[in-house]
């Protein structure tokens, strides 16, 4: 039994199966074959991926270091003290690791898999990575209810798609896994075509047995015969997967629906930009405003207005930000991610969002 992710409402329990852990397993080493005893880096809590990513490795005489800090500066020095080869970071430490001023102090040849995952990531704070680290990142797509690796983002794949001046398909998560199927569906449950967008579905042995005690949310998530991920995404022609947004993080300004990823990676290639969450915010106009909440990097400086002129620039006015406020420290749930439900209620209170 483990906990769903909870960043769109409630968390649930989620009932995994012997099966389910089999799946990921078989996954795994098909995807990412383990060439030598590995040195796995447990950085962030063990109950969700950091944890079951330790699983496929201990058969192959794996070692897992466990960090008693969330130092960023400990977590660089570890990779070389131990000659970790395998980690698993949320996007959001990636980032702090690439600002911290130590980023440059250590060796990290020995890493053979830095797995990312949990969110979308800045395609271009990827580039900065793969600089940083070498080919090793890896990105893996899943959720609580689908165990980690539905798709699979090689670092080959990573390799090819900046040798090939394909660099868009950085911000896809991959191709779908064997033993899994993946398909994006209509509202009505119509399989849609290669370049349509829809909600991402799956089926395949990584799916859970249901929700604890929670017959109707187990009902609406296998509606029509398939998991439902609540991810809205489209599959290109060559098969890469591109996650688009969350269904319910979608936001309708003046009648025009905007992804507030597409948003997020735009605001991210700022150099000034550490992270940041683009939300929906009540508006008598537009029913809602788009608004970024953006965490600056250590010492560096931006302001709001600089930040919409790069968004209408590269997305329109639609689009871009209409106000942008900043924060010391995104609220994020304990495995990393942003919690946007919690952005929110600031700027809902006393008002009922529609989606």
């Amino acid at each position: 039994m483990i906990s769903s992710g909870g960043t769109t409402g409630r968390p649930k329990g989620v009932q995994i199966t012997n099966r389910v852990i089999e799946t990921m397993n078989a996954i795994f080493w098909a995807t990412m074959p383990i060439e030598a005893p590995p040195v796995h880096l447990m950085v962030a809590p063990m109950t969700h991926a950091a944890g079951v990513s330790s699983f496929p490795l201990l058969p192959y005489g794996g070692t897992n270091i466990f960090m008693g800090t969330s130092d960023p500066g400990a977590i660089l020095a570890a990779i070389e003290t131990h000659k970790v080869t395998h980690v698993y970071m949320p996007p959001t430490l990636i980032y702090i690791l690439l600002a911290h001023p130590d980023i440059g102090k250590h060796d990290y040849s020995s890493l053979r898999r830095l797995i990312y995952a949990s969110a979308p990531m800045s395609v271009d704070k990827l580039v900065e990575a793969i600089k940083v680290f070498g080919p090793v990142l890896t990105q893996t797509y899943g959720q609580a209810e689908a165990c980690m690796i539905a798709t699979v983002f090689s670092r080959e794949d990573h390799v090819a798609a900046l040798e090939t001046n394909k660099r868009h398909r950085l911000a896809s998560c991959g191709r779908i896994s064997p033993l899994m199927r993946l398909e994006v569906m209509s509202d009505d449950g119509r399989i849609l075509p290669r370049g349509e967008r829809g909600e991402i579905v799956l089926r395949g042995g990584l799916i859970m047995a249901g929700y604890y005690k929670n017959s109707q949310a187990t009902a609406e998530a296998s509606a029509f015969g398939w998991h439902h991920t609540g991810d809205i995404g489209v599959i290109d022609e060559d098969g890469f997967v591109y996650i688009v947004d969350r269904k319910k993080d979608m936001i309708i300004s003046g009648g025009f629906n905007v992804f507030p990823s597409e948003v997020e990676q735009v605001l991210w290639s700022h150099p000034a930009v550490q992270d940041c969450a683009v939300i929906g915010v009540p508006d008598e106009k537009w029913g809602e405003a788009v608004k970024a909440v953006v965490e600056l990097k250590p010492g560096a400086k931006a302001n709001a207005d600089e930040l919409i002129a790069l968004a209408k620039d590269r997305l329109g006015g639609v689009k871009a930000p209409k106000t942008i406020d900043f924060t010391a420290a995104l609220p994020r749930s304990p495995v990393g991610k942003v919690l946007k439900k919690d952005l929110r209620a600031t700027y809902w209170a006393d008002r009922e969002r529609k989606i």
